[in-house]
């Protein structure tokens, strides 16, 4: 079944749609299993008709879409000789003619379907077509990235608890330290993103439990720690801009005011000292 966080990222999509596209009307769903996606998401409906529509693969214009995992369009959907037709009912309560389906594909799976239309039989020109796909990606890669972090999570959470003492342990540990700050910033749903950072606080914790703390606590905004998780693991300032989506110029200004904070002179001692400091495993 979707998760509230990705409906979140699916009607975030579909807004972003509607407003790029010009399309008046923009729905669309996840799949709650392998082959039905259930119409949960609606901008610019007149009527509650296709609202919970359960679409099964292969049937109509978005089971079509979601079978061949394949944008498909038809100009006038009543009419339209190459889909089934299990759904007129509530697309013609609605007065859709012109309408776009654009299959959400994760890693070759199909996740949902997003739906652009008009109530006129037009055909939709490159515009529509391309911000429809291009909402789909929107949605392809956030979902991808909450993958990612729940795959982390679910292999840290024990490492949260009892974490080891072996040093390829704490380099496992580190390792995932970084992916998960670096992930932080791209995830939508407060509540994931939350659950994210309080994870690699305490793995942060757990590490530097034991070492002493001279002086008051340091504390580095969220984009320093990020870049100095980065530079730990041995990244260049380039190579930290590609992970974090930063600018090189960008990286240098967070790092040193890292450095600033933590009285480092390097960014070996930057390292050293945020480990001492708690804030790195």
């Amino acid at each position: 079944m979707p998760e509230a966080g990705e409906e979140t990222e699916l009607r975030a999509a579909l807004l972003r749609l509607r407003r790029t596209s010009g399309l008046p009307v923009v729905f669309g769903g996840l799949l709650s299993d392998a082959r039905h996606a259930r119409i949960a998401e609606l901008s610019g409906a007149q009527t509650p008709a296709l609202r919970g529509l359960m679409i099964s693969a292969g049937s109509g214009l978005g089971g079509k879409a979601i079978a061949l995992s394949r944008p498909c369009a038809v100009t006038d959907y009543p009419s339209a000789r190459h889909i089934s037709h299990e759904y007129d009912t509530a697309v013609a309560a609605e007065g859709l003619r012109s309408v776009v389906a654009v299959p959400v594909v994760v890693r070759r799976t199909v996740r949902g379907v997003l739906y652009g239309a008009l109530r006129e039989p037009l055909t939709l020109g490159d515009r529509a077509f391309d911000a429809a796909v291009s909402a789909a990606r929107d949605v392809e890669q956030a979902l991808a990235v909450r993958d990612e972090v729940q795959r982390l999570l679910a292999t840290t959470r024990d490492r949260v608890t009892d974490p080891g003492t072996g040093p390829g342990t704490w380099e496992d540990v580190r390792e995932v330290h970084r992916e998960l700050r670096a992930l932080a910033p791209r995830i939508a749903d407060p509540a994931l993103r939350e659950e994210l950072l309080s994870v690699c606080g305490r793995l942060a914790s757990a590490a530097g439990a034991e070492r002493p703390r001279a002086g008051g606590p340091v504390r580095l905004a969220p984009r320093e720690l990020d870049v100095i998780a980065c530079v730990a693991s041995g990244a260049t300032n380039a190579a930290t801009a590609g992970r974090l989506g930063l600018r090189p110029e960008t990286v240098k200004s967070y790092l040193r005011s890292a450095m600033r904070k933590l009285g480092a002179r390097t960014r070996l001692e930057a390292v050293v000292a945020a480990r001492r400091a708690g804030l790195l495993p």
